[in-house]
């Protein structure tokens, strides 16, 4: 049997001090979220403290500050190979000159959100669930970001959610049953002010269900502690969808965190964008999978990258999306796989994109193909012959 190469990043390696080794911090601090908050990478002086930067990364930092603020925590930044110009953190989160050009099929708000939102901050798109926007702040700023155009305080346009108008809106559409916060992070918000806008929903009757949108856990594990964990648990049903790309990001820290979650019955899946140059090769795919399973963590949805303005040096073609669903269909369990989706732009919704296993099909049957390539009839349902020892039929014969 043809062995298995081993993808680099397979194993939970600590994200340690790292940069920040030299710098007298203390276990204490390092491990506080608030300490990681306030000594975050925020300016060119701060990357070229730690890294020789590219000219184009140089330029972007100084050129697209006007676009998406710069904010990489000392965890996250410690995953970055300052050796490698290709590395697939630095192309998430340090700037780069192609971020100031755009293509003609980008858009500002390439999901339609904006036209989708009928009280300021609530997007409603799917008849019986809303996407509730709280806050435009993250701990660090991925520079393919959707919403690129209203995070981080540093463009032109700025989110401005008005809670009251959002909890009466949900509190008059009776179909609604499913409410997702995102923004922005939620979980940058104190415990507290984040279980007065839970305890808010949750009094609605007719809402089912609250999930919570956060890449905090991989930027920020440190964020995650049992305090946080004990409010959260109290209001289930709770479910929770995280955000990483490539296997580096899964370091012992985050394993950690992400399992206290899945401890407090907090259901956990993870959405990955598909990029150039960070997991659009199978073995990085299959590795980020296997390991976010072991993370107690179901790959969900795998996105191509939306058409966010300056962001073509990221994106990849749709077919290598597939080819990566081809690639782990059959050679992994299907627990392992997430479903590749396109946000259908200007507003249409997730489109489940997937390889063609069905190869034809009519009244009487579809033939079908496997993993492999080998191919089979699946016969549709045709009236039933009775049996000649079938009860009903044997009464019917005697009468």
């Amino acid at each position: 049997m043809q062995s298995i190469p081993k993808h680099p990043d397979s194993d939970f390696k600590p994200s340690g001090l790292g940069f920040w080794k030299n710098e007298n911090i203390t276990p204490k601090q390092w491990d506080n979220f608030r300490w990681q908050l306030k000594n975050r990478v925020t300016s060119l002086n701060g990357l070229e403290k730690h890294l020789s930067l590219g000219i184009d990364e140089r330029n972007g930092v100084l050129l697209s500050g006007d676009k998406l603020a710069l904010s990489i925590t000392p965890h996250f930044f410690n995953l970055i190979d300052k050796d490698n110009p290709e590395c697939p953190i630095r192309k998430q989160v340090i700037p780069n000159i192609q971020e100031t050009s755009s293509n003609p099929e980008e858009l500002s708000d390439p999901c339609g959100e904006d036209s989708h939102m009928p009280v300021p901050g609530l997007v409603h798109r799917y008849p019986d669930r809303v996407l509730f926007l709280l806050t435009d702040r993250c701990a660090s700023y991925c520079r393919y970001c959707t919403r690129s155009r209203v995070v981080s305080g540093a463009g032109e346009t700025h989110l401005k959610t008005d809670f009251e108008q959002a909890f009466q809106y949900l509190e008059n559409n009776k179909n609604i049953r499913d409410v997702l916060f995102s923004g922005g992070d939620p979980l940058l918000y104190a415990d507290s002010k984040l279980e007065k806008i839970i305890k808010r929903i949750r009094d609605i009757k007719h809402i089912e269900f609250i999930r919570i949108g956060t890449r905090i856990p991989i930027f920020l594990p440190q964020r995650i502690t049992p305090q946080l964990c004990e409010m959260l648990k109290k209001y289930h049903p709770l479910w929770m969808s995280v955000h990483t790309n490539h296997p580096r990001e899964l370091t012992s820290e985050v394993k950690t965190a992400l399992e206290m979650l899945a401890n407090s019955g907090i259901p956990l899946g993870n959405q990955s964008v598909l990029l150039k140059g960070v997991n659009d090769d199978l073995l990085t795919m299959k590795t980020l999978v296997h390991k976010l399973l072991q993370c107690r963590v179901r790959p969900y949805y795998l996105y191509q990258c939306d058409l966010i303005e300056g962001s073509a040096h990221l994106r990849t073609a749709a077919a290598k999306g597939i080819e990566l669903i081809e690639g782990l269909r059959g050679h992994t369990s299907g627990y392992a796989i997430p479903q590749f989706v396109i946000d259908a732009p200007g507003g249409g919704g997730k489109v489940p994109i997937n390889p063609e296993y069905v190869l034809e099909k009519n009244s009487k049957q579809l033939v079908i193909r496997n993993y492999e390539g080998k191919s089979f009839i699946y016969p549709e349902p045709t009236k039933a012959v009775a049996s000649p020892l079938d009860p009903a039929a044997l009464l019917r014969k005697e009468n």
